[in-house]
Formats: C-alpha cells, sequence, structure tokens
C-alpha cells in the first residue's frame, strides 16, 4: 500500500473556506488513484486553514502529473464557492511536489492542477499532460474572447458586465464592499454639503476649498495653494501626473512664431532665445494631435478645445518656466501669444486651457489607453495563449490581477458616453477619437521608457523625478526580466520552439497595436533579448507607470483651477479682456466640478487588499532558480525605496509616486 500526503491550504480572504464536499483524484505515470474524500474530524476548509489528508493507493503511480479537484454540495445548502491556494504533495518516495491553485472552485465545477514547475510547450512529453494542455488553452480560448470597442482602438474583453468574469480575474469581496463605500461617502458628504448636482457658477476660487475639506492630501493642499506660480506650473509637466508630453525644442515650429523680443525678458540676462535652444535650455509642449477633433454639444452651443502649444524655459535656478502659449495650431491675429508679462488674468487663462487638453489627453491617452487599455490586451493574450504552467504566465500574472475587473467597470461607469470622463470638453466622441489618433501613432519606442527620455531630448534635464526613479525601475525590472527568461530559455531556438510564446505576442500585436508595422511593435520573437525587453515593457507599464500617472489624481485633480477637464467659456482671443470673473465663468459649474474630483478621489484611494509591487503572495514557482531571483529582485526594490525616502526628505515637494512602496503590482484602480 502507498501513501501520498496532502497538505490542502485554503486562502485566506473573506468567505474562502466551504461547506461543501471536496474529492481529489492523483494521475500518475503509472496509474491514477482512487476519488477520495477529504475529509477529517471538525471543519475542512475554514478560511485560512491548511490541513493534511492522505490518499492511498495500492501502488505508487510513479511521477505524479495531476490532481483533480472535485466540489459537490453539502445537503441543500446555497452555492458556497472555496478558494483553493495550493496543494503540496508528498508522494511515498519521498518527493515534495507544489500543486499551484490560488482559484475559486465552483460547485460542480472540476479542477485539474499541475505541478509547480514550470514547462514550456516543447517540454511535455506525457500523452496525458500534452492532452491537458490542448484542452487547457482550447478551453480558455472559447471563454476569454476579444471585442471591439470602437474601431481604431484597442480590442477589449468579451465580457459585457463584471458579473459575467470568471472568479479568477474578479475583485474581492472585500475590493468590492470597500469601493462601494468610498463612493457612497464621498458622495454623501458632497450631497451635505449641498455641492452633488448644483448647476451654480463658483461664487469665488477660495470656495472650492470646501470640496473635501477633511480629505485634503498634502500635496492637494500645496496644489491649491501654488497653482498660479509658474514655476509649479513646469513642474508639474516634469512631476504631475502626465510627465510624458514635453520635449526639447532645438527649432521653433513653423506655426509657433515666437520672436526674441516677446521672451527675452524672461530669459537669463544678456541671452537669446536662439542661445537658449542651442544650449538645451528651452523646451515645447505640442498638442497638435488634438487639433480639430470636434468638442461636445453643451446647452445648445459647442464647446471649444484648445490644441495649443507652450514653450519652457529651464532658467539658470532649474526651474522650468513657461514663457509663451499660443492656444491654437494656426498663428493669426485672433490667436496671439500670450506671455508671463501680459494681464495676469490672461497668462493665467492661457495656462487653464492649456492644462485642460493636458488633462484630456492624460486620461484618455497616458492613463487609459496607454496602461489600461493595453494591460488589459496583455491580459487576455496571457489568458488565452498560455496554460497555467507556463514560466511566463507565471510570472506575469500576478500584475493582472484585477485588471479585466476594473476596465470592465470603468466602461460601465466612468468611461461611457454618460459618464464622468464624458463630462469633458470633448466629450465621449472626442475622447475616442483622440485615443484613436494616438494609437495610429504610437510606437514601441515611446512607451520603453529609456528611449523615451532620449527621443524626447530630456537626459539631462534638472530635478525630473519621473525620469530619475522610473530608469532605476526600468533597469531593476529588466535584470529581473532578464534572469526569469534565460532561466527559461537558455538560446534563441528556444524562443523559437516555443509555440504559445509566438501566439501570445501575436495576438497583442493583432488586437493591442491593430496590426500596425510601422508601430515597431513585434509581432514576433526571435531572440531571448527581444522577449526580455517586450516583457519588461509589460512589467513596468502595470505597476510604475501606471502608478506615475494614476497615484497623483486626487493630489492635482482635487483642485479645478489647476486642472480641469471641462471648460465652458471659448479661450481668449484678444489680450487684456479677462479677469478673474472670467476665469470663474470658464471653470465647470459646482456640480460638473465636484463629479469630476469625485472620479479623482476614487482613483486615487488605496485599499486593504493591495498587493505592493514585487511582492509575490501566491507561490507559482515550485524551482529553486526563480524563487532566488525574486528575492533578488525585492531586495534591489527595497534600496530604492531607501534611496528615493532620502531624496524626498530633501525636497520642497517630494515625488512619491515611483517609490516601490506606493506602487501596486497591477493595474487594479
Amino acid at each position: 500500500m502507498a501513501e501520498y500526503k496532502l497538505e490542502v491550504t485554503t486562502g485566506n480572504m473573506t468567505n474562502a473556506g466551504t461547506f461543501d464536499h471536496v474529492f481529489v483524484t492523483l494521475f500518475g505515470t503509472g496509474g491514477k488513484s482512487e476519488r477520495t474524500e477529504l475529509d477529517n474530524y471538525g471543519v475542512d476548509f475554514k478560511t485560512g486553514m491548511v490541513r493534511i489528508y492522505t490518499v492511498k493507493t495500492r501502488l505508487s503511480l510513479g511521477k505524479l502529473l495531476l490532481v483533480k479537484l472535485e466540489k459537490d454540495p453539502f445537503w441543500v445548502l446555497p452555492e458556497d464557492e472555496w478558494y483553493c491556494s495550493k496543494i503540496v504533495v508528498t508522494t511515498p518516495e519521498g518527493e515534495v511536489l507544489l500543486f499551484p491553485c490560488y482559484r475559486w472552485i465552483s460547485r460542480g465545477e472540476l479542477v485539474e492542477l499541475r505541478g509547480g514547475r514550470a514547462m514550456k510547450v516543447f517540454e511535455d512529453d506525457h500523452p496525458l499532460l500534452i492532452d491537458h494542455r490542448k484542452n487547457e488553452l482550447m478551453q480558455k480560448k472559447s471563454f476569454y474572447q476579444w471585442k471591439i470597442l470602437a474601431e481604431g482602438l484597442s480590442h477589449i474583453n468579451h465580457f459585457n458586465n463584471v458579473s459575467e468574469l470568471p472568479a479568477e480575474v474578479r475583485f474581492s469581496k472585500n475590493r468590492d464592499t470597500e469601493m462601494l463605500n468610498t463612493k457612497k461617502i464621498t458622495g454623501l458628504e458632497l450631497k451635505i454639503k449641498g455641492l452633488l448636482g448644483s448647476a451654480e457658477k463658483w461664487e469665488s476660487i477660495d470656495d472650492m476649498k470646501k470640496i473635501f475639506s477633511f480629505t485634503s492630501t498634502t500635496m492637494s493642499e500645496y496644489v491649491a495653494e501654488h497653482w498660479k506660480e509658474d514655476d509649479f506650473y513646469g513642474f508639474q509637466f516634469l512631476n504631475g501626473v502626465n510627465p510624458n508630453v514635453i520635449k526639447r525644442c532645438s527649432e521653433l515650429p513653423q506655426n509657433f512664431p515666437v520672436t526674441e523680443e516677446m521672451v527675452k525678458p524672461f530669459l537669463e540676462e544678456g541671452s537669446s532665445l536662439q542661445n537658449e535652444m542651442k544650449k538645451g535650455n528651452i523646451f515645447l509642449y505640442d498638442q497638435k494631435k488634438m487639433d480639430r477633433i470636434p468638442a461636445r454639444p453643451y446647452d445648445g452651443e459647442t464647446l471649444c478645445v484648445t490644441a495649443g502649444l507652450c514653450l519652457f524655459y529651464m532658467n539658470p535656478e532649474n526651474k522650468l518656466m513657461p514663457i509663451a502659449i499660443q492656444l491654437h495650431q494656426q498663428p493669426s491675429e485672433e490667436n496671439p501669444i500670450f506671455l508671463p508679462s501680459d494681464l495676469e488674468t490672461d497668462w493665467l487663462l492661457a495656462k487653464v486651457f492649456i492644462k485642460n487638453a493636458d488633462s484630456m489627453d492624460h486620461q484618455a491617452v497616458h492613463h487609459l489607453m496607454n496602461t489600461h487599455f493595453l494591460i488589459e490586451v496583455y491580459t487576455v493574450a496571457t489568458l488565452r495563449c498560455f496554460p497555467v504552467i507556463h514560466p511566463i504566465y507565471k510570472l506575469l500574472f500576478p500584475h493582472f490581477r484585477y485588471t479585466l475587473n476594473i476596465n470592465t467597470a470603468g466602461r460601465g461607469s466612468l468611461f461611457r458616453p454618460e459618464g464622468p470622463l464624458s463630462m469633458s470638453s470633448l466629450g465621449y466622441d472626442g475622447m475616442v477619437e483622440l485615443m484613436r489618433r494616438s494609437l495610429s501613432e504610437l510606437t514601441y519606442s515611446s512607451v520603453c521608457l529609456p528611449e523615451n527620455i532620449a527621443a524626447r531630448g530630456l537626459e539631462s534635464i534638472p530635478n525630473f523625478y519621473y525620469r530619475d526613479d522610473g530608469l532605476k525601475l526600468w533597469d531593476i525590472i529588466s535584470r529581473f526580466m532578464g534572469a526569469i527568461v534565460e532561466n527559461y530559455y537558455p538560446s534563441d531556438s528556444d524562443v523559437h520552439k516555443d509555440t504559445e510564446l509566438q501566439d501570445w505576442i501575436s495576438e497583442i500585436f493583432t488586437h493591442g497595436f491593430l496590426g500596425n508595422k510601422a508601430s515597431g511593435f513585434p509581432a514576433c520573437f526571435h531572440t531571448v533579448e527581444e522577449v526580455t525587453k517586450f516583457i519588461t515593457l509589460v512589467i513596468f507599464t502595470a505597476t510604475a507607470q501606471h502608478a506615475a500617472v494614476n497615484n497623483g489624481q486626487f493630489d492635482y485633480y482635487s483642485w479645478p483651477p489647476n486642472a480641469s477637464l471641462l471648460l465652458h467659456k471659448p479661450p481668449p482671443n484678444t489680450k487684456g479682456q479677462s479677469s478673474m470673473e472670467t476665469i470663474l465663468e470658464t471653470l465647470p459649474n459646482v456640480g460638473e466640478t465636484v463629479t469630476m474630483v469625485a472620479m479623482a478621489k476614487l482613483l486615487s484611494e488605496k485599499y486593504s487588499d493591495v498587493v505592493p509591487f514585487g511582492t509575490y503572495p501566491e507561490e507559482r514557482f515550485d524551482e529553486p532558480a526563480p524563487k532566488q531571483m525574486i528575492k533578488e529582485f525585492q531586495a534591489e526594490l527595497s534600496f530604492l525605496i531607501e534611496q528615493i525616502a532620502t531624496r524626498n526628505s530633501q525636497l520642497e515637494v517630494p515625488y512619491t509616486y515611483l517609490n516601490p512602496n506606493q506602487i501596486e503590482n497591477s493595474v487594479t484602480i
């Protein structure tokens, strides 16, 4: 008689346990065990519990291949899902094997688990495993399918509602409850204050301080105090929520006729614009891709959107200062170039319109499209193309936690024709068109941070903390990915042979980048180095880049004059005609303002079930090598945390968004 010891771990989350009957069958190269109920004295599958069971067989089963789990109802109780974390089997020969599960199991469901050692498709040699792999992928491809959201945009998952999502990609019950409570509390606070739904205009700028008087952050208070200042305005284009838009300017665009006389007073004494451009001190913000996108209708009229240009100067004090703004692409007498020496409210209004365009670009392109939607593409392709035993699946899946849920929910609430994002000056159709244009121009190099920084000429611009922290994170992730990938793909021929890997990148190229060869994104892999670079991009985007464009939303958007998605009045076409009253009339009304600020609060909130970057609570790898690589990765992140904390302690405005302890392991909000 042979005995197999099974250590079964139930998950530690709310309602992970079950009263149902659980049965197990072991499959090996020498046969299979009897279907055996896992039943000890007392409650067997309580939340967080680890129980030991014995499965007896007449003879040893040989090399253990699969563990099959089944769950049958206990009496007539309602559905009682069970979250099985893992099963560790000790064979009669003394071998200890990990069988990761980490998923909810429903009543009547049959789940077959493979051992923890990662296997590529060409390494499976037993007919049972080959068939199991083939059937798993067939089921996944029928279950996870692609759908078109809008022509010209990356494709999305085909589920219409979060209730349709399988448990493995859904929010935990805790997360659902906490997000619902945040919405309720936020709405209640605004309702009690009489702000929610109000069509009144703000009577003064200071009145806006009462929107969230009890939930402000240190940074949101700083923004409210300093939003008018030019040096803080420039700082935001480096270290705010949209740090990927300005570039070094060595020659002025022909449609931006800034003269020496215009900007000479704002440059170092005795210098000139040409001289400062040669020295690399002039930078440009150009929103030309937004030009001629129709704005949305509002109260029987059409709102205005300014595809503007802004010139910045890095002054001798290492402060990035705006020195010239043109609010439309084509110069004309009715499109003046605004300067810091103009009437204070003229200059302030010009800056407000630039930030309006920048805010829409941030939300639609750099936040939604370049993080949420692209990570959704990577997630769906991973679920469809890799079995759970594949090393790339094991590596990537922790970085896709909750992404399908937040995106599916977001399309049903925030990003829809009647949602808060559609209240923007562009509206839903305009935001979609902006994303469409941006995706058609998106290149592989533009989303790989080292190449992005170099192409924009920002390698040496001072006080650029997003660059400093981001490049360090990119290097740390790249070293980790290189070690893992080279461990499983010792040579380029291994990359060629892995048909699942090639199917994965092909689906991403087709459904994410719509087969656009000019984009430079890979449609297939030829080398180990190519695989490492792309997976580095995937993980950097799901963690660091999303944190950079998401986590500061309440900080910067909770003070409406600093960055508003919606402006009512058309931009000024002459100088000397504005006042603070003009700015108040231009900004959204009370109800519109608080709706957008509430959205920023919801998207910046921290929740109790957060998984910090670089932590892997689910034990998916069974081999010593990747486990050691994860430890080394975590050690590098810990060192960076200390470096950033030391740097921030000396800054008036600390940059925290890329501190690893402030980054989530996946896009969950």
